[in-house]
């Protein structure tokens, strides 16, 4: 059981905090991780509209591979918080939720901040480290 990475995502498709909690990832360039958040982004669009049952979707809320799990949280906003974790992580959701509310707290509330610019905030850091790990 293990968390791999977290993302967040803005509601135009950029990717405006990135971090690494555990081995395991690829290591990728900056660019590389922007184009990865732009292709989610597309991805979890699409899935809104593919819903077979009537009605507005929430789009993809969980990707599998062979070795690691994707959980995405979308907020009213639109911005997208995803987790990577292991196919064993217990519970995404919670931590999602958790990371969320530290954004909320540390972020949004703060008027240094710009919306949708990336998370320059040593706030958010230590708190997402007191809930996840180092990384």
């Amino acid at each position: 059981m293990a968390i791999f990475g977290l993302w967040v995502i803005n509601k135009a498709g950029g990717l405006v905090y990135q971090r690494n909690f555990a081995d395991g990832l690829a290591q990728l360039t900056s660019n590389e991780y922007l184009v990865l958040a732009g292709t989610l982004h597309g991805i979890h669009a699409i899935t809104s509209r593919l819903s077979p049952i009537g009605g507005a979707s929430s789009g993809a809320q969980i990707i599998e591979g062979e070795s690691f799990k994707m959980t995405i949280l979308l907020t009213a906003t639109g911005t997208k918080f995803v987790l990577l974790t292991s196919l064993a992580e217990p519970s995404p959701d919670n931590v999602l939720q958790k990371v969320y509310e530290i954004y909320s707290d540390a972020v949004m509330k703060n008027p240094f901040h710009t919306p949708e610019m990336p998370i320059r905030s040593e706030g958010f850091d230590t708190r997402i480290t007191a809930l996840i790990g180092s990384g």
